[in-house]
């Protein structure tokens, strides 16, 4: 991942919180682009009030516009629920602005459907309710796509709640993050029996550890929390020997927490499998028009361009696919 000069967001002094004045300006985006759709069919006017004459609404020019539901061309934004303290994937950088790989593919994505997709933070193991409650129109939050999360079981089989489709974007496995110098000498899942575990509740990692502790002659011990952040602490501060992660995010600690002192990687990458942009299994039409917004920036280049911005080239894919998770 790209190394920063400043501490990461990410690292275990935990993230920080979009300020009110950008919420505000976020607001003011919407009303705008409010306002451009209502004048599309007719003369625009610049800041200085004078007619445009032939400019055109950007989001009705927009290659696959058409294809989004009307109440989400009406609102000009789609609603991303996500997580946002999990660099280098999404987090608040040093500016206290959203950055990371689903912002900037947001962004492109954005281009191709003519609207804004305007990240909320929330928890991550709320998430998928707040997409079918209506809170969030998609979730993109490097979530794995499972055919539990599709179907909306737990671990067990039982249903919890209403299932979502996925469309597949990215994949990563998850990997072991060990504080530097690695000194309980840990290597692989089988060298976590017996010890103590942090991570991410609600994730794929938790499920390995879990599965993993059956495995063992001595169970092991895991400390889940809502935010990885949280996780990372207990590792720095010896309560933890490791936390199981996604390969890009321990990756990044590893190279910019504490100036690269504080974490490293050990051992393989696990279990690989997708991320997937989740949407309600009510909303197809947005589903199909976010697959084909995905298939045009892998096409176009743009694609490309955000997964070597952030040194995950590897992880990428060569076409969208929809619940592709097993």
């Amino acid at each position: 991942m790209t190394a920063r000069t400043n501490r990461p967001l990410s690292s275990v002094d935990g993230p920080r919180r979009p300020s009110a004045r950008r919420r505000l300006v976020a607001a003011a985006a919407v009303a705008l682009t409010g306002s451009l759709l209502l004048t599309a069919c007719g003369d625009q006017t610049d800041e200085g009030g004078e007619s445009g004459g032939d400019t055109e609404s950007k989001s009705s020019e927009a290659p696959l516009f058409d294809r989004l539901p009307k109440d989400i061309q009406s609102a000009g934004v789609i609603k991303v629920g996500s997580d946002i303290a999990y660099a280098p994937v999404e987090f608040y950088d040093e500016n206290d602005e959203i950055a990371g790989i689903d912002p900037d593919l947001g962004e492109a994505l954005g281009e191709q459907l003519g609207v804004e997709f305007e990240f909320g933070n929330g928890t991550f193991d709320g998430l998928i309710t707040g997409l079918n409650s209506g809170r969030h129109d998609i979730i993109m939050s490097a979530m794995t796509d499972t055919k539990q999360r599709q179907e909306g079981l737990d671990d067990k089989g039982e249903k919890v709640g209403e299932g979502v489709d996925f469309v597949d974007y990215f994949r990563a496995g998850s990997t072991i993050l060990v504080k530097k110098g690695n000194p309980e000498g840990i290597k692989s899942l089988d060298d976590l029996c017996g010890e103590t575990v942090a991570l991410q509740r609600g994730t794929a990692n938790e499920a390995l550890a879990e599965t993993q502790s059956e495995k063992c002659d001595k169970p092991i011990k895991i400390l889940a929390f809502d935010k990885d952040t949280e996780a990372l602490l207990q590792v720095k501060q010896g309560r933890a020997v490791a936390d199981i992660n996604d390969y890009p995010v321990a990756a990044y600690n590893a190279k910019t927490s504490g100036g690269g002192e504080d974490f490293e990687v050990v051992g393989d990458q696990i279990d690989a499998a997708p991320y997937g942009i989740a949407v309600s299994k009510e909303n197809t039409q947005l589903r199909d028009a976010i697959k084909a917004a995905l298939d045009a920036i892998i096409d176009n280049g743009e694609y490309q361009k955000v997964l070597e911005k952030w040194e995950v080239a590897g992880a990428g894919v060569e076409e969208a696919t929809v619940n592709g998770g097993e």
